[in-house]
């Protein structure tokens, strides 16, 4: 019998998924919309199978091993698994540097 997750969204991710659909939606607002949709079901998909990220390797490197992403090409979607719940914790477009962004979010916090 398999075990189903919760999955939970933060605000910063919210924030982050507000922030890529209205970019989108200034040149195409259906393609805003599937873009939505693809993220939103990718992400609800981890309640049946969270582990199937890999880890984050950035954070693999310096010894973080807690992080897993989601490639739902340009973008990663970074979570962590914790009692049977699912955080998304950011959604993050995969041509920048996840090690200078999670600096910022870190250091405006």
């Amino acid at each position: 019998m398999s075990t189903s997750y919760s999955v939970l969204w933060t605000k910063v991710a919210e924030r982050d998924i507000k922030e890529i659909i209205t970019f989108i939606a200034n040149d195409n607002p259906s393609n805003a919309l599937h873009v939505l949709e693809k993220i939103k079901d990718k992400a609800a998909a981890l309640s049946m199978a969270p582990e199937r990220g890999r880890i984050v390797p950035e954070l693999h490197s310096k010894g973080i091993f807690i992080y897993r992403e989601l490639i739902i090409s340009p973008w990663r979607l970074l979570y962590r698994i914790a009692n049977h719940e699912v955080y998304i914790m950011a959604v993050l477009d995969s041509h920048r540097n996840v090690e200078d962004i999670l600096f910022h979010r870190l250091i405006q916090s």
